[in-house]
């Protein structure tokens, strides 16, 4: 979310910096004339009460001067206004709302280091800030290698046998929802343990368990409303309505809504492992295969409030965090910094994980990293109050990461660790969570 003033203020630069994002047609001009109009409004409203105000004053002087003449000419002139003034009051609501609309369907501007591109094509290799490809591959597991044609994951032996039941999710609750069992559903569930455990234990993260259905001025917050309402899940709620979550990201984020914060309690760390609910409209046909894409899905949300000089380290820290998790488990992956056709609506720089899959013999997306700079903070009004200082609070950074999509992640772990005979190998730092389980399935 954009302030007009600044706009108005950075005309040129806004326009430069918003014609680098794919789609987007408008500019300050056109934001502007909306401000104008608005300006126009407010100050005829202004003038209206004004008079009126001055008007009231002298009729107690007409009156005190009997001069009832004057006094009926003046009474008469306040009653016009006093019909006017709610006619005026309505027309600035009306223009207040449409420049917020208007500012509110915006994206993020991005920052100059994210390279450009119409679409994820354009998306360039990260190697880390100090740019050694030698380095970062040190932490990463190599791709594996078979013996065997490797399978998807929804052909290994284990899950095609029952335990990642499709027939039964479709009677439940139609196409793009999984029903997990047995060995399966425990692997599952042993993916989001470790994964909490590692950001809380060792990563500094608080962990919360957050309600899953949000009100919509928490979607607008962290910018899910209005442009992305088709993506969401609403029940009737009262007179009103409740979203079920798309991602932790929402509810953690605007733990900080329309609060003030001391500087002291930054940064502020947050990760949750919950469901989270997507209709996924208008990607039909994509990916509908196995539980690649679902409407329900378990993640692992990273969210870090911070202030602004320090939420581009907070960025890089979160993508560490992220990327232990895939380093641990011992899986291959390439970490990719989004370029400006393919990055998130209210992020300023993203960094997407993606991790080998050989059964599909190619990288997917299992985590997004972004920093979002003031973007959310200004949609929830979240700021805080600098060390020492008396000046006006203000707004905090937002930043969200996956750690991980634990879906995607079981995904990966049964197509890398997939053994000839139909079982799956258990990664070491998983074995704890399973029982002391060296593998499940198999022959």
């Amino acid at each position: 979310m954009f302030d007009i003033k600044w706009i108005r203020a950075n005309a040129e630069a806004f326009d430069a910096a918003v014609s680098r994002r794919k789609g987007v047609s408008v500019r300050s001009a056109d934001l502007l004339a909306i401000d104008d109009r608005r300006r126009e409004i407010i100050a005829k409203l202004n003038d209206a009460q004004e008079k009126r105000n001055a008007l009231s004053k002298q009729i107690g002087q007409a009156k005190a001067q009997k001069d009832e003449a004057r006094a009926a000419e003046l009474m008469a002139e306040v009653a016009r206004l006093k019909e006017s003034i709610p006619q005026g009051e309505a027309d600035e609501r009306a223009i207040e709302l449409e420049l917020r609309n208007a500012l509110s369907v915006i994206p993020n501007l991005v920052f100059e280091d994210v390279p450009d591109g119409a679409d994820e094509s354009g998306n360039v290799e990260y190697f880390g800030p100090n740019g050694s490809a030698a380095t970062a591959a040190m932490a990463r597991a190599p791709k594996p290698s078979f013996s065997f044609a490797p399978k998807e994951h929804y052909e290994i032996d284990v899950a095609a046998r029952g335990d990642m039941d499709f027939e039964i999710a479709a009677k439940l609750s139609g196409s793009r929802f999984v029903v997990l069992k047995g060995q399966v559903a425990r692997l599952e569930r042993a993916l989001g343990q470790f994964m909490l455990d590692l950001h809380t234990n060792e990563h500094g993260y608080t962990e919360v368990q957050p309600p899953l259905l949000v009100k919509d001025d928490a979607l607008f917050g962290t910018n899910q409303l209005p442009k992305f309402e088709e993506d969401l899940f609403f029940t009737p709620h009262g007179e009103g309505r409740l979203a079920l979550i798309p991602t932790a990201e929402v509810p953690l984020t605007n733990f900080v809504r329309e609060s003030i914060l001391s500087e002291e309690e930054l940064p502020l760390r947050l990760t949750a492992l919950t469901p989270c609910f997507r209709s996924e409209a208008g990607s039909a046909g994509r990916d509908t295969r196995g539980m690649l894409r679902q409407h329900q899905f378990n993640k692992v949300e990273m969210v870090s409030i911070t202030t602004p000089e320090t939420s581009v380290d907070e960025h890089e820290r979160m993508l560490a965090c992220a990327e232990t998790v895939l380093q641990r488990l011992g899986l291959h992956y390439r970490v990719m910094n989004l370029c400006t056709g393919d990055i998130g609506f209210g992020a300023k720089k993203t960094y997407d994980l993606e991790v080998w899959l050989p059964g599909q013999d190619t990288y997917r997306e299992i985590s997004s990293v972004s920093v979002c700079g003031d973007f959310q903070a200004r949609r929830m009004d979240a700021r805080y109050r600098p060390s020492g200082e008396k000046q006006a609070p203000r707004f905090v950074h937002t930043l969200n990461g996956s750690g991980t999509a634990v879906g995607r992640c079981l995904i990966a772990v049964m197509e890398n660790y997939q053994q000839e005979d139909g079982s799956v190998l258990v990664p070491e730092v998983l074995q704890p969570y399973m029982g002391a389980l060296k593998s499940i399935g198999g022959r």
